[in-house]
Parts: structure tokens; C-alpha cells; sequence
């Protein structure tokens, strides 16, 4: 099992800030090791397991950066108009293998190899061209414009892309462009995921007197697909302590995380908490936000000789199951899973309307972030914010975000929201 270090996840206190309980599962979690080797086509997503050391230098020559006529800088004139002569054409591809005197230039297009000797090159549309000869003004280009260095992007023998990026598709054509087609990744993180409670119905079922289909499931199946994790989805558990346990013990046998929704909160059955407390170390901890209160983490213990699984037990309400993912389970699936840390993205925007709220808990509301009249961000938010209310979280865009010391909000202060996009 991996030590826990000096912040033990059981604090003794009545009460766990969002941010106190953020730093105590960063300090808990290590990233698994095991990596294997892909096509480059089959990457997007994964996480880089070792660093990409570019085997050329790119550029690999000093090239054109625009279609033009180059020259030696020397040659411009600063007081008249250059005129130089003009002694042939290198396209893209070509490999120059002339010289060119003083007084001479030649005619080349972006991405052609620069001839020995010249160092400048002077777009098309700035020049007259006529009869073999180009007139630049004096003052169009200095000494080394519009030139493309050997490795200016990349020089031979260094990292291009370091072990934790999660390649995204202009890390594809980069790697590409170095003439990689293979890269090695580490393996996909394995999450085992199951909901709570009697009152659920899985889809397809009749819906009894008193049920509701189980929703989240479905939402943290799609949170976790952004994240490109191996699901295992186990599907739907009665509060029955022998297929409680059974489902748990499979969790634990085949994932790296576990990941459930209900079970956790006051007033839930004893035998759920002695179950997950039974096989490890997990922390059932009150944190002080709004919503999502009750929320339980920690290792799972699989056997001498093995790493543990990890719980993160989301509370029963669809938006506290999502806030509570958001919150803690995303970064701490990323690191796990060997990513670099990826700071939630977020903006400041004008807030449209006021916001009561009392210090000492973090509180987030569903909003819809929009640029106002004058071009400046502005959030309003999407109606009723209770915990249950899972279509004001599907009709929002972001959430705001209001601290931990922070108090009520009035209409037109500036709050703190976490954009969807990048987060769900």
C-alpha cells in the first residue's frame, strides 16, 4: 500500500474545507507506472509515459517564412532603394546549389531552404519586380527578417514533449513532424463505477411507486469518458450488505479507482460505512460545501504486494455527485492516471443577479456564462439550485464558484466560475 505521508486523511475535524480536503488527497495519491506502446493514431487523449526526444532539428534548415526574394542583409540600403538581380528560384523541397553574389538575390517561396550566404527575406508585395531585377525601399526589412532558423522550434536530442502531457491533437502533429510514429503512453486508468440505493431503477425497468431512474451513473460515465479512463461499469446495487459487499470486492479486484454515488451520508445504513471501512482506510468526511457535504476517500487495501484501490464515494443527489467529481475525483483521477497537473479552467465574470451566501462553506451554483452588452463576461444563473435539480445543471454552461471566507454576492460583483468546457 502506498504511505499516506504526513497528512493523514482523517483530520478530526467536524467539518473539511473544499480546499483542505483537495490537498489531503493530493498528498495521498501516486501515479500508477505501467505504460505501453501505441500508434501514433490511436494516441489522442493518452498520457505521454516517457519524453519525446526529437531526433532532428526543426526547422531542420533555415528556410523562408513567406513567399519573396531573399537576400544578404547586408546588401539593404538605408538611404535609397536596394536594387538587386535576380539569379534563380528555390521552392519548398528544393535543395540550393548555387551561390549568390553581392548585388543578387533570388526568388524563393515559405518553406524553402534559405541558399548559402543570404539571411533575409523580403515578401513579394513589398517589392517591383521587372525584367530580372527587384527595387526594395529603403526601411522594408532589416537584416534577418522573415527567416526561419535551424532548430528555432526544436533542436536534435531535446525533449519536444515531457512525460505527462495528455496528448491532444497538435501534440499528434508534432510528434509527427519528428518522423515518430510510435509513442509510448501509460496505460489507461481503470475506474469500477456503481450507484446506491433501493429507491433506483436502471433504464428499461418499470419505475414502482416512489422510484427514480438512476441518473448518475450515466453522468459519471460521461465525466469519465472526457478523461479517457478504462470504465467498468458494475452497474446498479440494492442497499443489501451481501451485494454490497460483492460488488465492492469485485471493484477492488479489477480497478484502480472506485468510483460510487449514495451511502455515504448521515443517516444512510451502517453497514454500507463498515463495509467500505472494513476493507481499508477510507475517510468519511463532512466537507463544507454547498452542495455535496458527505463524501468519503481513500485507499482500499487488494493484498500484500499490491497497490490499493482507490474510493471516492460521491453523495446520492445527481448535481452533488457531479459537484463532488468535479471538485476532487477529476484532479485526483488525473494524477493517478501519470497526467500533469491541469489547474481547472477558469475566468472571472460579472454576476447578473445577487447571491445570498454565509462564510465558512464553499458553495456552487449552476450558471450560464454569456458576454454581456459590453463584450465583458457576465454569469447569470440557471434557476433553482437545489441538489436534486439535475436539469439547471444540464441547461448551465459553468459553475460559480463562491469561497470559502466569501460572503453574499451583490448583482454586477465580479465571481469566480469553472467553465464545462475542458471540465465536463
Amino acid at each position: 500500500m502506498s504511505e499516506l505521508g504526513p497528512s493523514p486523511l482523517s483530520t478530526g475535524n467536524d467539518q473539511l474545507s473544499v480546499e483542505a480536503a483537495r490537498a489531503a488527497i493530493a498528498a495521498a495519491l501516486h501515479p500508477i507506472t505501467e505504460t505501453e506502446t501505441l500508434p501514433l493514431t490511436a494516441a489522442l487523449g493518452r498520457i505521454l509515459g516517457a519524453d519525446i526526444v526529437s531526433p532532428i532539428s526543426v526547422p531542420a534548415h533555415d528556410n523562408s517564412a513567406m513567399d519573396g526574394y531573399a537576400l544578404r542583409g547586408s546588401d539593404l540600403r538605408a538611404d535609397a532603394d536596394t536594387v538587386l538581380t535576380v539569379t534563380g528560384t528555390v521552392h519548398a523541397g528544393d535543395v540550393p546549389d548555387f551561390e549568390t553574389a553581392t548585388g543578387q538575390c533570388v526568388r524563393i517561396m515559405t518553406g524553402a531552404v534559405m541558399p548559402a550566404g543570404l539571411d533575409t527575406v523580403v515578401p513579394q508585395e513589398l517589392c517591383r519586380a521587372a525584367d530580372g531585377v527587384v527595387h526594395i525601399a529603403a526601411g522594408t526589412v532589416r537584416p534577418g527578417d522573415n527567416r526561419r532558423l535551424q532548430g528555432e522550434d526544436l533542436r536534435a536530442g531535446h525533449p519536444a514533449l515531457t512525460a505527462g502531457q495528455r496528448l491532444r491533437p497538435a501534440d499528434l502533429g508534432l510528434i509527427a513532424s519528428l518522423g515518430i510514429g510510435e509513442v509510448t503512453v501509460r496505460r489507461r486508468l481503470r475506474v469500477a463505477l456503481f450507484s446506491t440505493g433501493n429507491e433506483l431503477r436502471t433504464l428499461g425497468q418499470p419505475l414502482d411507486a416512489g422510484c427514480i431512474y438512476d441518473s448518475n451513473r450515466y453522468s459519471l460515465m460521461g465525466a469519465l469518458a472526457r478523461l479517457d479512463v478504462e470504465i467498468i461499469d458494475l452497474g446498479l446495487v440494492r442497499d443489501d450488505p451481501a451485494a454490497l459487499a460483492a460488488t465492492l470486492d469485485e471493484a477492488i479486484a479489477r480497478a484502480d479507482v472506485v468510483l460510487t454515488s449514495g451511502g455515504v451520508s448521515v443517516g444512510d445504513a451502517d453497514y454500507t460505512k463498515d463495509l467500505l471501512a472494513s476493507r481499508g482506510d477510507v475517510a468519511f468526511w463532512k466537507v463544507a460545501m454547498r452542495p455535496g457535504r458527505p463524501f468519503a476517500f481513500g485507499p482500499l487495501h487488494r493484498g500484500e504486494g499490491r497497490t490499493p484501490a482507490w474510493l471516492f464515494a460521491l453523495p446520492g443527489n445527481p448535481v452533488a455527485a457531479l459537484v463532488t467529481f468535479y471538485a476532487f475525483a477529476r484532479d485526483g483521477l488525473l494524477q493517478l492516471a501519470g497526467a500533469k497537473p491541469q489547474p481547472l479552467p477558469a475566468l472571472r465574470a460579472r454576476c447578473t443577479t445577487a447571491i445570498r451566501k454565509r462564510p465558512g462553506r464553499t458553495e456552487f451554483q449552476r450558471g450560464i456564462v454569456s458576454p454581456g452588452v459590453d463584450g465583458q463576461w457576465e454569469v447569470r444563473l440557471t434557476g433553482t439550485q437545489g441538489a436534486g435539480v439535475l436539469r439547471s445543471m444540464s441547461e448551465a454552461n459553468a459553475l460559480v464558484v463562491l469561497g470559502h471566507a466569501q460572503t453574499s454576492v451583490a448583482a454586477g460583483d465580479a465571481v469566480d466560475v469553472w467553465l464545462f468546457d475542458g471540465l465536463v
